[in-house]
């Protein structure tokens, strides 16, 4: 007798299965799927159900389902003809693949009756026959696959590090994301523009160069030295035979010797800094010691040479204990030695200033009246090679970073860079004074260079460029007759005529004193802005802009007509004359005159 009879059976669980494939969601478990082969069902054909007596002890023999979902490689695999109830997954992980959560497998979630789905009045055995078969239907027909489902999920995460954007103390900023694509800031470049525009009316508000006036001495000044090692010290020698030392630090003089009788032609330093040396008209080399003498002695010098004519200049040796005069030719002297070494001259006329050079300390150039820039090797005693320009040169100044490559103050109002090795034309021709320049003197990168001239002013040259940068001048500062820029790069002195020497900011504008890291990023950030807009008109109007004296500005103003008539001269000359009868010569040729070797 089969149970339930017929005609109590519901069409959801008819014993006749459907027309089709016999593994589905809808079909029937039969015996032999259940792995029962000698029951009656399976001899005669008929699907058998399970009675609620028999699930129970069913549920009752098989272990507690785990949570744990299987592993790939144990996972089931479902198909036509599998074993559903050998292979099927844990009863919790199904749950919870299909429904969301673990439910009881005997009822799942969203299936309260059997009458839901069929719509009939069934009995509780009967309910609880047609809810077993269903659910061991879905288990045996579920592909499950935890693979499967891991590569079906996708999530939408945030995920921020605290790192980005938390600050490390309460001291410091907060940082702020920023995105620097370019389609989102279309206004960046005008942005920029303004800022520069604004960073360059600033840095012309706030130039103040001058900085201080050191008074004491009772004649012009006409030489300064440097201290090899102490920033803050600086000598000077005066008309009047007069040298003082002064401390910047605190802007007084703290020694003043009575060096010479007449002019103090020429002042260096040791290079080691504890003496110092000086000439003058009374045709006499001393050595002084750095430090003053005890309390109670008189100033005295350590060595005095006498020589045998004027010496207008000396200079010493930056390693040895060797230093050079000049005057009617150029001396080399040992320290120890009151003869000098050897002597060089390569003409007839006075010589009026000699520099050794500072990389290649075995070369020195002098400078003298009859035109000529003489170069020199000493270990060899010897002239190597001179170049003759079209006026007398007043000095000359060394690189400090490039061995070769000097500059030389002309009577012409020009200085000229030279290479060493191809003196017959000139690196760059430096136009802007009005007048004779006096002395030059390279900043210690060997970027810049200061100019000291008659004009009463001073000027700062890049080495790469024709004109300056900038112009310094006072309603009292009279004839410049030196300079010198500061071994840190940061300030300028010059010497005058009226006895004064004054202190000036390398850079105009800049601020002195510790600068926060704001302010450095803020100063950092301007400079690269006026760099990159430093070509548009407005801006290049305004930061080259300099406010200069009458006279200067009338000057000038006259040396361009001049210039221009000289040029237009030249240019009707070629334009009325045979072809390649006059030669077109380059301004950096025109006022070097011939080279010797």
């Amino acid at each position: 007798m089969q149970w339930p009879p017929p005609w109590r059976r519901s069409p959801l669980v008819s014993a006749t299965p459907p027309p089709g494939p016999t593994t589905g969601l809808l079909c029937p478990r039969r015996v032999s799927e259940a792995g029962d082969s000698s029951t009656e069902g399976a001899r005669t054909g008929h699907s058998h159900y399970v009675t609620p007596a028999e699930s129970a002890m069913e549920r009752r023999s098989q272990p507690f389902p785990s949570l744990r979902p299987a592993s790939p490689t144990n996972a089931p695999a479902h198909g036509r003809g599998s074993d559903c109830t050998a292979k099927e997954p844990p009863l919790a992980n199904v749950c919870r693949q299909n429904y969301g959560a673990a439910q009881d497998p005997v009822e799942p979630a969203g299936r309260r009756s059997a009458s839901h789905v069929t719509g009939s009045s069934l009995g509780k055995a009967e309910v609880a026959c047609g809810r077993r078969w269903r659910w061991a239907e879905l288990v045996a027909n579920s592909s499950w696959s935890p693979a499967g489902r891991a590569t079906e999920m996708k999530v939408k995460m945030l995920s921020r590090n605290p790192d980005n954007y938390v600050r490390e103390t309460k001291l410091d900023l907060q940082r702020v994301p920023r995105n620097y694509d370019p389609a989102l800031h279309p206004f960046e470049v005008p942005r920029e523009y303004v800022r520069a525009l604004n960073a360059t009316k600033l840095e012309r508000v706030f130039a103040k160069p001058f900085l201080a006036s050191l008074d004491g001495h009772r004649d012009g000044v006409n030489c300064l030295a440097k201290h090899p090692e102490n920033l803050a010290t600086v000598l000077s020698g005066a008309c009047d035979g007069e040298v003082r030392i002064w401390n910047l630090t605190q802007r007084n003089c703290i020694r003043t010797i009575q060096a010479h009788e007449g002019f103090v032609r020429g002042i260096c330093t040791r290079f080691c800094g504890t003496s110092f040396f000086t000439v003058g008209d009374d045709k006499t080399v001393k050595q002084w010691k750095m430090d003053g003498p005890g309390c109670g002695d008189e100033e005295e010098p350590l060595h005095t040479i006498l020589g045998k004519t004027v010496y207008t200049g000396i200079d010493h040796h930056w390693k040895e204990a060797v230093f050079a005069t000049c005057g009617q030719q150029v001396d080399i002297w040992d320290e120890q030695r009151t003869n000098p070494i050897c002597s060089m001259t390569w003409g007839f006329d006075s010589i009026s200033s000699v520099k050794f050079n500072p990389i290649e300390t075995f070369l020195l150039g002098s400078c003298a009246s009859d035109r000529n820039i003489v170069l020199y090797d000493m270990r060899q005693a010897t002239p190597l090679k001179k170049v003759i320009l079209d006026m007398r040169t007043n000095t000359i100044c060394w690189n400090p970073m490039e061995a070769f490559i000097f500059t030389a103050a002309n009577e012409d109002y020009n200085l000229y860079t030279f290479d060493m090795r191809a003196l017959d034309t000139p690196v760059m021709v430096h136009m802007d004074h009005v007048s004779a320049v006096l002395d030059v003197d390279y900043s210690p990168t060997g970027k810049e260079f200061v100019s000291a001239s008659f004009d009463k002013s001073i000027r700062i040259f890049p080495v790469d460029k024709s004109r300056s940068r900038e112009v310094y001048h006072t309603k009292r500062m009279q004839h410049v007759i030196c300079v010198k820029w500061t071994s840190d790069s940061k300030y300028i002195m010059c010497g005058s005529d009226e006895m004064n020497i004054r202190l000036w900011k390398a850079n105009a504008s800049e601020k002195l004193g510790v600068l926060t890291s704001r302010e450095k990023a803020a100063k950092d950030y301007n400079q690269k802005l006026k760099e990159k807009f430093q070509h548009y008109p407005h801006i290049k109007r305004i930061a080259r802009h300099r406010h200069l004296p009458k006279s200067i500005y009338s000057q000038i103003q006259e040396q361009r007509i001049m210039k221009e008539a000289r040029r237009r001269k030249e240019v009707n000359r070629i334009k009325h004359s045979k072809p390649g009868s006059v030669p077109i010569v380059s301004e950096k040729k025109k006022h070097v005159v011939a080279v010797v070797k």
